[in-house]
């Protein structure tokens, strides 16, 4: 990796029905093959679903089920002598965001249900009420931190 410049953050440009960044970001991971419109029809799909279903305005049940599969802490790898230690780190609010709507989107590919949009809301149902693969996941990220705290003194 190079050392000489800083990397530039590229800006997420808000959708334009809920105006959300977050959202923005969902739908530039829901797309493959580069059919963002197909992708955008997907997730006001699923958001369509989610109100229906749930009881409560669908971008809060978005923001919340966001926030319920977010990490606090994961594992990197860090090279001591001759041993290779996992080493628990704090993430950064942006790669926490990443990693959940990254987790959400491909737990929701692995469902069973018909369509992509029944999918993803079911996910996002699952998210925010704390259960889900993309719980699971997150948990198992944590377990694997906590297990390895022992090694916590390596971080620098």
């Amino acid at each position: 990796m190079s050392r000489r410049k800083v990397s530039i953050k590229k800006v997420v440009v808000s959708d334009l029905k809920y105006s959300d960044p977050l959202v923005a970001k969902m739908i530039n991971l829901i797309m493959s093959d580069g059919k963002k419109s197909t992708a955008e029809a997907i997730m006001y799909d699923a958001m369509e679903i989610i109100k229906n279903k749930g009881k409560d305005e669908p971008l809060k049940i978005f923001r919340k089920a966001l926030d319920n599969v977010k990490p606090m802490l994961e594992v990197r790898p860090r090279r001591v002598g001759g041993a290779t230690y996992q080493i628990p780190v704090d993430i950064r609010p942006e790669r926490r965001n990443t990693l959940s709507i990254r987790w959400i989107v491909g737990s929701a590919r692995g469902r069973g249900e018909k369509t992509m949009q029944e999918r993803l809301a079911a996910e996002l149902l699952d998210a925010f009420n704390k259960t889900g693969s993309a719980m699971k996941k997150r948990d198992d990220v944590h377990k694997m931190a906590e297990a390895n705290r022992a090694f916590s003194h390596y971080k620098w």
